[in-house]
């Protein structure tokens, strides 16, 4: 552990090429090895040395999809941190040596947005590999703001780059639900409960206490662990039209003694546009359908049916830092369970790890751990 004269980094040299005429994308980014100043740390900012940064979906839409970053390539990609602080701007000194999981988005905490409470979706948030300058998770350091650090005093054997994944991937349906106003008792859709934020979907809702908890996907060994992490019940949409979900659905509904068209709390999780229609479709009176999951397709729905439903569609985006330390001890409590959902990798084996992510073959989220 020590304050190098260099950032080593996988960069995003270049964005996804687009085809002129058709604007459509016809080669993913560019992936390249350099290395990046570290930045004089300013006041109440600090360096953290990174243990481990997990492959999120967000990346793979920047790197494939061509969704825009708000700083520009070259850029490093990577928001699912965590890792130790071994240098520090003034003010900010007691926070050296003290392991940490990185916010994925932290806020100004000074703008009328944050005042609100809505930190989450400031706009002057710093995202790493996003609106933090160059400066990503899939590097050797990074500088951030200490504020909103989440401090892990205790590792409880668990090894560090393991609790990155709470960065995002935890703590992003735990915001959901908070969005939700999930209490004990409420039934719960996940669509994409097989996916990367879904599976932890399902550990949180479980833990608010909600019942049933219904998962939807298409990967029938996914499925399966999602009832081995506590989900009531799944449904395979894979080969099988809205009509058939819907009846599926309904059965199981009633077998858990609730109505099918009343309260129900739906998260989609895959930003998918089939998985987006069927949460669409699905949702009822007093029912409230949270978007997790990003994507870009457009859909089409009678906006008049919450109406008449005295329905509710809201979004919702990443997690307020205060709720940090509420889901690292869910996690360290056992209420969650994130070590069998993971699989560690170098870094130098990014570009495997970003196409098998890609391609949707992985059963775990790769954390990848810095071999610079």
């Amino acid at each position: 552990m020590g304050v190098p004269d260099k950032i080593q980094t996988w960069q995003m040299a270049k964005g996804p090429a687009f085809d002129p005429e058709t604007k459509k994308v016809v080669a993913p980014g560019v992936l390249q090895k350099t290395e990046v100043p570290v930045p004089e740390l300013a006041a109440g900012e600090v360096l953290v040395e990174i243990a481990g940064c997990g492959v999120c979906h967000t990346d793979m839409s920047y790197f494939y999809d061509g969704v825009p970053t708000v700083t520009k390539p070259p850029l490093t990609l990577g928001h699912e941190i965590a890792g130790t602080v071994v240098a520090a701007g003034p003010g900010a000194e007691s926070w050296v040596g003290k392991n940490v999981i990185v916010p994925a988005v932290m806020p100004c905490n000074k703008c009328d947005i944050c005042a609100k409470g809505r930190g989450n979706r400031c706009l002057a948030q710093k995202m790493p590999g996003n609106s933090l300058g160059i400066y990503g998770g899939f590097s050797s350091h990074i500088p951030v703001p200490a504020e909103d650090l989440c401090v892990i005093e205790d590792l409880k054997g668990r090894p560090l780059a393991n609790y990155a994944v709470i960065a995002d991937a935890v703590t992003t349906p735990y915001q959901a639900a908070i969005r939700a106003d999930l209490q004990a008792g409420d039934p719960v859709i996940i669509t994409g409960v097989t996916g990367g934020v879904g599976v932890y979907m399902g550990q949180v809702a479980k833990a608010f206490g909600a019942k049933p908890v219904i998962g939807l996907g298409r990967n029938e060994d996914k499925l399966k662990r999602a009832l081995e992490m506590g989900v009531d019940y799944v449904i395979n949409t894979k080969d099988k039209d809205f009509k058939a979900v819907q009846d599926e659905f309904r059965g199981m509904a009633k077998a858990a003694g609730a109505k099918h068209n009343v309260g129900w709390k739906i998260f989609e999780c895959t930003g998918v546009g089939a998985m987006q229609d069927t949460a669409l479709g699905l949702l009822g009176f007093i029912g409230k359908l949270v978007v997790v999951g990003f994507g870009m397709t457009k859909n089409s729905y009678m906006i008049s049916r919450l109406m008449a439903f005295d329905g509710e569609i809201i979004g919702t985006w990443g997690c307020l830092p205060k709720y940090y330390p509420k889901v690292l001890d869910m996690v360290q409590s056992g209420k969650m369970q994130i070590d069998p959902l993971l699989e560690k990798r170098p870094m130098s084996k990014i570009a495997q790890a970003f196409d098998e992510a890609h391609r949707g073959t992985l059963l775990k989220r790769i954390v990848l751990t810095p071999d610079f």
